[in-house]
């Protein structure tokens, strides 16, 4: 039975972390469950009140990372309110339909909600591309606190 856990844990770990560049899967919120599954299957006995509110503050902080790193990305490059909801839904709908919508999904909506904004192309494409800055600078502060929360994770089991 303890190899079951364990391998439900590291498999909910990988899902989790390869959420952090792939928005469909349910990144943190994997990790998340991945502690559930350690008590379920263990002991909840480790994890005292800081833990969770050490994994519990990390996980509002990637949701809202998430948000507001890609549209910093949109608004710093001169972009509209409808641009970062373009980019949005982009984001979201661009790996569903292509494995390179990951990119061209927030870049294509970016560009489609600023042209809808009244922008000329050229600014489009300008804030298109801070649309994956934005993408690629929110994925990078993903990576960091996911694993941030499994090292916490470790160091909590092994120290208590």
């Amino acid at each position: 039975m303890a190899i079951l856990g364990w391998i439900l844990i590291i498999a909910l770990f990988a899902v989790g972390l390869a959420g952090a560049v792939y928005p469909i899967l349910p990144g943190a919120l994997a990790i998340y469950l991945a502690f559930f599954v350690y008590g379920w299957f263990f002991s909840f006995e480790p994890f005292g009140v800081w833990f969770w509110l050490f994994q519990t503050l990390i996980v509002i902080i990637l949701f809202v990372a998430d948000y507001v790193v890609g549209a910093w990305g949109v608004k710093k490059f001169g972009g509209s309110r409808a641009s970062v909801i373009g980019s949005t839904i982009g984001l979201i709908l661009g790996p569903i339909l292509t494995p390179i919508g990951l990119i061209l999904g927030p870049f294509i909506g970016a560009f489609v909600g600023e042209l809808m904004a009244g922008s000329n192309p050229g600014k489009a494409v300008k804030v298109s591309f801070g649309a994956l800055l934005g993408l690629f600078s929110s994925t990078v502060v993903k990576i960091i606190l996911q694993i941030a929360m499994v090292i916490l994770f470790f160091i909590w089991i092994v120290i208590n």
